[in-house]
C-alpha cells in the first residue's frame, strides 16, 4: 500500500521561504503525476501545483505562480515544493498527492478524485 508523508511545514514571516518535502513509500513517484493542494480554515481546498509523470506539463495556481516551484528529488524519492515570498494568505494545510494516470491536466484542481494517494498534510503558517 502506497503512502505519502509530508514534512517541512512551520511558522515563517511574510516574505520568507519554506521547502516542503513529501516522502513516498510503496511506490515510485517517478511514474506518477505529482502535485500539491492546500486548504485554509473556512476555505475550499485549492490546487497549488501539478506536474505530469515526465514533467512535460506543469501547472501552478494563479496565486502561487512565480513564487512556488514543484520538483522531484529522485535520490531521496521525494516530492518537493519550494515556496518563496510567502504571504499571510499562503497559510494553510498543504497536502501532497500522486496520480497513477501520470497525467496532469490544466484543470487538475477540479479533479481531486484522480489523485490516488494523499498525504496527511503539513501546516504552513505565515505570520509576523
Amino acid at each position: 500500500q502506497g503512502q505519502l508523508v509530508e514534512s517541512g511545514g512551520g511558522l515563517v514571516q511574510p516574505g520568507g521561504s519554506l521547502r516542503l518535502s513529501c516522502s513516498a513509500s510503496g511506490f515510485d513517484p517517478d511514474y506518477y503525476a505529482i502535485g500539491w493542494f492546500r486548504q485554509a480554515p473556512g476555505k475550499e481546498r485549492e490546487g497549488v501545483s501539478c506536474t505530469s509523470r515526465d514533467d512535460a506539463s506543469t501547472y501552478y495556481g494563479d496565486t502561487v505562480q512565480g513564487r512556488f516551484t514543484i520538483s522531484r528529488n529522485k535520490d531521496k524519492n521525494t516530492i518537493d515544493l519550494q515556496m518563496n515570498s510567502l504571504k499571510p494568505e499562503d497559510t494553510a494545510v498543504y497536502y501532497c498527492v500522486a496520480a497513477t494516470s501520470g497525467v496532469c491536466y490544466s484543470d487538475y484542481y477540479t479533479r481531486p478524485d484522480e489523485f490516488d494517494y494523499w498525504g496527511q498534510g503539513t501546516q504552513v503558517t505565515v505570520s509576523s
